[in-house]
């Protein structure tokens, strides 16, 4: 039985992704700064570390101490509008804690490791769906330092024969329980959702972009289906030395005009968004094409939009219990 550490693991999406470990019979340890996570969402009898990813010491401490196989690397910043403010707070957190956690697994001959990486590497994609062949021409910051990241991890594979996966997450949403609803303020439906309990109009980032209905078009993905993408990737890990980078996605794209409409079908109110100007570092489409993970990994999303707002929404009601 392997012994994995999540970093990031008390998070929205790390909190499924231990779960899903766990449920595939892995051992499972969380490393968590809880700056953003938090505690309740570690499972009873998971090891709690808490400690910064920046920080090689520390994460070599937990690496000996739980005897650590691999490492699944969630811990990082990931809005992109604010990596454009804030740039330099960026690749500190992103970069430098990606260089620390791979000099930690060197330190501690820890051999496999799962990236969390973004579909925000692609940029602004010159044809839809993108393919993970595609140029890697991020329009933010924080797409920037996923990039990096591959390139670290690429580059570590060839110098010490690290075995890896990038996961290249496009949109996630929805809940797997009632406990572990996405509360961040920015993604879009729980946005949506603090916006309804203020009593204010939902908004929409920008109408004129070169889409349908002028708005971004993205790929949803539930985040159940994306923790056993982290899974099967760990397992790929497990079985043979690996250097990929994998898409996750549905394979086809919903506009923000139609995640605000399926948001009001699923609550039953007509929600009259606002249009406001656009973000920064918003590409105008992006849909993930998703052969390549189901060929190699076996791997395919099995919910719908539908199924990530319904979810999302009973999560969300129930915040207020926890």
């Amino acid at each position: 039985m392997t012994t994995w550490l999540v970093t990031g693991g008390a998070g929205y999406i790390g909190a499924h992704v231990v779960r899903e470990l766990l449920q595939s019979g892995r051992r499972v340890v969380v490393f968590d700064d809880l700056s953003s996570g938090l505690e309740q969402r570690v499972p009873a009898g998971v090891p709690l570390v808490r400690g910064d990813v920046t920080d090689p010491a520390a994460v070599a401490a937990a690496l000996a101490q739980h005897r650590v196989d691999g490492v699944i690397h969630l811990a990082a910043k990931k809005a992109a509008g604010e990596s454009v403010e804030i740039p330099l707070h960026y690749y500190r957190e992103n970069v430098d804690g990606m260089i620390a956690l791979l000099e930690a697994m060197q330190r501690e001959h820890v051999d496999r490791l799962v990236y969390s990486s973004s579909a925000a590497v692609y940029g602004t994609p010159e044809a839809n769906p993108v393919a993970e062949s595609a140029p890697l021409r991020p329009d933010s910051p924080y797409g920037q330092t996923k990039v990096v990241g591959e390139w670290l991890a690429a580059d570590q594979g060839i110098a010490t024969g690290l075995s890896w996966v990038a996961l290249r997450y496009f949109n996630v949403a929805g809940a797997g329980s009632d406990a572990l609803g996405d509360t961040s303020a920015n993604n879009l439906i729980p946005m949506v959702f603090a916006a309804l309990d203020r009593g204010e109009r939902p908004r929409i980032f920008g109408a004129d972009y070169p889409t349908p209905d002028g708005t971004c078009i993205r790929d949803y993905v539930h985040v159940a289906d994306l923790a056993s993408a982290h899974a099967a990737a760990a397992a790929l890990t497990e079985q043979r030395s690996a250097a990929e980078a994998f898409n996750v996605g549905r394979g086809s794209g919903s506009s923000v005009r139609e995640v605000i409409e399926a948001i009001g079908a699923v609550i039953g109110r007509d929600l009259r968004a606002e249009v406001v100007s656009r973000r920064a570092g918003d590409p105008p489409a992006t849909t993930a094409a998703v052969e390549r993970i189901r060929e190699v990994l076996g791997w395919r999303a099995e919910r719908d939009l539908e199924a990530m707002v319904a979810s999302a929404w009973s999560a969300w009601g129930t915040r207020g219990s926890r």
